[in-house]
């Protein structure tokens, strides 16, 4: 499903039009390109053929697209925020965002680094 971003999204103003209408009110310019990136790697095929869905098609494609969303939350979360999320979710939004270049990321200590430091 990912596509690089020089490919399929940029050329799609339907999917360019659909991603920007996802941005939060609250979400910094950083946060939002980086999120941006994601969901325009990741949306390819979903929102390209929205209109050409069936009846049965839409609910899933809606589902996926809901889910996709979702994924551009967590690894923002987890990129920005340092939050963590069960292993599966964890390896789902590394793989989706592989080849996003996020240089100015903050560095996290995590709970388990913190434990092991006083050890």
């Amino acid at each position: 499903m990912a596509r690089e971003l020089s490919e399929g999204p940029s050329r799609n103003p339907r999917a360019a039009s659909w991603v920007e209408a996802l941005r939060g009110d609250g979400e910094t310019d950083k946060h939002w390109r980086h999120r941006r990136e994601f969901l325009l790697r990741n949306a390819g095929d979903l929102a390209d053929t929205e209109e050409a869905a069936t009846a049965a098609d839409s609910g899933t494609r809606t589902r996926q697209l809901q889910q996709l969303v979702s994924f551009s939350m967590a690894w923002a979360n987890h990129v920005f925020l340092g939050c963590r999320y069960p292993q599966k979710v964890m390896d789902k939004i590394i793989s989706m965002a592989e080849g996003i270049k996020v240089t100015d990321a903050p560095v996290h200590t995590t709970r388990d680094e913190l434990v092991a430091k006083k050890g």
